[in-house]
């Protein structure tokens, strides 16, 4: 079953965020060609012209939309667990459960499509998930496994919850079970 697209309440304006997050909803639907101005103001029940309060053109949206899927849906997650108080494999658990439940793996599919074809997504692309894969190692390494088992369980949990977020996990009543049996396979020495 295919994901809602995100609605946004018909207004006079909507934020920058509404515009990136808009954008990513329709990346994620219709690829790259689909990421047309039109169509998203549309989607925002906007006029164009509204657009030009946060972006210059379409180029500036776009590096504007790889920042923010860098920055904002990795950078949070990791700063989350960073900030988790508990032991390491709870705080592996909770970044799992994050992930999922905020549906933040969400435009990763059409982010790694558009990179093959653009060299700035793919720099983007490549640089997120190195960021994700060394820090994923490091919460297994925390958790006392030896550096090369943590880098191969941390590349197993960003696989595994990127899988399991274009499959819809988080729209099953039973998720939490599902991710904690990931984690639980994961975890277990």
């Amino acid at each position: 079953m295919e994901a809602e697209p995100r609605t946004i309440e018909k207004r006079e304006k909507a934020s920058r965020e509404d515009w990136l997050l808009a954008t990513l909803d329709v990346l994620r639907e219709r690829g790259i060609e689909g990421v047309k101005v039109v169509a998203i103001a549309r989607r925002l029940g906007l006029t164009s012209g509204s657009f030009y309060w946060h972006f210059r053109n379409l180029k500036d949206l776009l590096d504007s939309v790889l920042l923010f899927w860098e920055d904002a849906l990795t950078g949070h997650i990791i700063e989350d667990a960073i900030q988790f108080e508990g032991p390491p494999e709870e705080r592996i658990r909770h970044l799992m459960h994050q992930v999922i439940r905020e549906d933040a793996s969400r435009p990763d599919g059409a982010i790694a499509v558009w990179a093959k074809s653009d060299a700035d997504a793919a720099q983007c692309y490549k640089r997120a998930m190195k960021r994700r894969f060394e820090f994923s190692a490091w919460l297994f390494e925390e958790r006392g496994f030896a550096p090369l088992d943590a880098e191969i369980r941390g590349r197993m949990m960003v696989m595994t919850l990127m899988g399991e977020t274009t499959n819809n996990l988080h729209l099953q009543k039973d998720w939490p079970d599902v991710i904690d049996r990931h984690w639980r396979v994961l975890v277990d020495k």
